[in-house]
């Protein structure tokens, strides 16, 4: 009696293998710019984070100066223009105007934000920014929001409205 020889399937077929890559490839391609607009976000985060000296000073102004003496553009006690490397990493000046409002520059991130800017509005209620007619009055918070140069989608959760 002859034996019959069995052939028994080993590994992977070519079109089995083209598959696997192909559904690798649309994930990466799903994945990588949710990833990237993900590290972008989380950056900026650390700009906002290196603004809270000088939302200290500027709540600090208010809360203890009389109405109407408030200090003029760039004169709250806690800008700073960075010099070569900027302020930090991915913050390359703080600026302030004359009601407060904190401006920083972005630098270092990527392309699609860097040069731009984030404003951190001082308000005395939910809805009213401060000015210098404010002075002697508790701010209730600082509002964040993109300036010149960065898209909404970039903006942490924390600056969204």
């Amino acid at each position: 009696m002859k034996k019959q020889v069995q052939n028994i399937q080993k590994g992977f077929t070519l079109i089995e293998l083209m598959i696997v890559v192909a559904i690798i490839g649309i994930l990466a391609a799903v994945a990588l710019p949710a990833y990237q607009t993900y590290v972008i976000k989380s950056k900026l985060s650390e700009v906002i984070m290196a603004t809270s000296q000088c939302r200290t000073a500027v709540s600090e102004v208010y809360q203890t100066s009389d109405a109407g003496s408030g200090p003029g553009s760039n004169a709250w006690g806690c800008e700073d223009s960075g010099g070569n490397g900027g302020v930090t990493k991915y913050v390359a000046s703080i600026q302030t105007n004359g009601n407060g409002v904190i401006t920083a520059v972005v630098q270092g991130i990527d392309d699609e934000v860097d040069s731009g800017t984030i404003l951190l509005t001082p308000y005395y209620t939910d809805s009213a920014p401060m000015t210098t007619s404010n002075l002697g009055k508790q701010v209730f918070k600082f509002k964040c929001a993109p300036g010149s140069g960065i898209d909404n989608k970039y903006l942490p959760g924390s600056c969204k409205s």
